[in-house]
């Protein structure tokens, strides 16, 4: 967007946005100041103070599905519809390494372990790859066939033991990380979109297209509660906050809903999206919610 002034004719930059989709956002571990965003031909990192952008990261021609910040914010992992995963560095947006071929039909989910040495991705496939990453070498550890569709959201819980993988095909899938094997596998008829850990780490929350939001054990896979998380269509995105107090969701009604947690009601309501959200995220400092939809917009809430 360009402001000119009518005497001189002298363009002047005011912002800046994706052109396309916007299919993820993330905050690096304990940083509420940048966020990171990915769309087709780029990903973004922008400054939340002051709502600018302050890299760009062009890559032509193909879509990145989704965006990871290592924990000791070294290393933008990403996922991509040509079946690779790139990384980069955060500082400069410079190249580090590229996983070729990492999944048949395009990497949908990605998430990296706290220790930075493994990345989970799944694929359009439904399968879950484990690659361990080294200094200089990036090697394929594992790779789970549970799932029968394109996963859509990965969690890895904070002592890497365990991981939690959501899918288009109706299953979210509780893995063992140190066995490679499933723990616990949820069915419903939805397909789901998004999977939160609640930081406690016993009850994990999902939602999907059946537009309800459903508390699981994470235990037993056995269903807590469930409250309808939207009248009209599905739910795409989720993030809590870290205390496990409240959790935000949003979808293709449009609207960005703050939830109380224990009592499954909705506290705040944010309207502002003309297009579907895709993914939102609460800040570490829980000072700010990012959401980023379909239309391209990027909205920052207080």
């Amino acid at each position: 967007m360009y402001r000119s002034a009518y005497a001189t004719f002298k363009e002047e930059l005011v912002a800046v946005c994706h052109t396309g989709a916007v299919n993820d956002v993330v905050f690096p571990e304990g940083h509420s100041d940048l966020f990171v965003t990915c769309s087709t031909n780029d990903i973004r990192v922008w400054y939340t103070p002051e709502r600018l952008e302050r890299l760009r990261i062009t890559v032509p021609n193909v879509t990145c599905h989704a965006v990871e910040v290592t924990r000791d914010g070294m290393v933008i992992v990403s996922a991509w519809n040509d079946g690779k995963i790139r990384t980069f560095v955060p500082a400069t947006g410079e190249p580090m390494y590229e996983i070729n071929n990492a999944h048949n039909l395009g990497v949908t989910a990605i998430a990296a372990t706290s220790d930075c040495k493994q990345i989970i991705s799944g694929g359009g496939d439904g399968q879950v790859g484990i690659w361990n990453i080294g200094e200089k070498t990036q090697k394929l550890k594992e790779v789970l066939k549970e799932h029968r569709g394109a996963v859509s959201c990965i969690k890895i819980n904070k002592n890497d033991k365990e991981g939690v993988t959501a899918s288009l095909d109706g299953t979210c899938i509780i893995w063992d990380l140190v066995r490679y094997v499933r723990k616990q596998m949820i069915l419903d008829n939805t397909l789901f979109k998004c999977v939160c850990y609640h930081p406690g780490e016993y009850q994990i929350i999902t939602s999907g297209t059946d537009r309800k939001i459903v508390y699981w054990e994470v235990l037993d896979g056995s269903a807590i509660r469930e409250v309808q998380g939207s009248l009209s269509s599905s739910i795409n995105g989720m993030d809590i906050t870290s205390d496990g107090a409240s959790f935000v969701t949003g979808g293709d009604d449009h609207l960005v809903k703050l939830w109380d947690y224990k009592e499954g009601t909705v506290t705040h309501v944010g309207v502002g999206h003309s297009g579907n959200i895709t993914r939102l995220k609460i800040c570490p400092a829980n000072k700010y919610i990012v959401s980023v939809s379909a239309d391209g917009a990027v909205l920052i809430w207080k």
